[in-house]
């Protein structure tokens, strides 16, 4: 009998495709956010606002990165990459802060705005394109997709 904490996954990776979805996301709206950031704190807060979404980006990446990984290898190590790669991931998010806080570019308040509003903003808009069925996991098939809509044999 196979136990559990021995079994893997050799299927696609859906979380590789939200990720993917994701960053395009934040590609689409970083203008936005630098722009709002220059006009309220200058060009100081623009790269720091870059900068923060530069670190949200690469967190989601850097997640989705370790559960596929780990997925493969087998599910209780996915399950401990999961809990302990979170603390490791803010330890990182973190360590980025603070390395550049005291550097004359780095505005703080544009940066903690961004990073707050990006990783909270970024996944409440990608759970709209998130499907939450087994049939077809990671993000929603498209509505003319060919598998979403079955035509009647002839």
């Amino acid at each position: 009998m196979t136990s559990v904490l021995s079994m893997h996954d050799t299927g696609p990776a859906p979380e590789a495709q939200i990720v993917r979805d994701l960053v395009r996301r934040g590609a689409i709206v970083a203008p936005l956010v630098v722009g709002l950031c220059a006009l309220a704190w200058g060009v100081d807060g623009a790269w720091s606002s870059a900068y923060g979404l530069a670190i949200v980006l690469v967190n989601f990446a850097l997640n989705a990165w370790m559960i596929s990984t780990s997925a493969r290898i087998s599910y209780a190590l996915m399950m401990g990459a999961t809990l302990f790669g979170y603390l490791f991931r803010l330890a990182l998010v973190a360590v980025a802060v603070f390395t550049v806080r005291d550097l004359a570019w780095v505005e703080l308040v544009p940066m903690c705005i961004t990073l707050v509003v990006a990783h909270v903003g970024l996944l409440f808009w990608e759970l709209r394109y998130v499907s939450l069925s087994l049939a077809f996991p990671g993000l929603k098939p498209a509505a003319n997709a060919p598998d979403s809509d079955p035509s009647p044999a002839d």
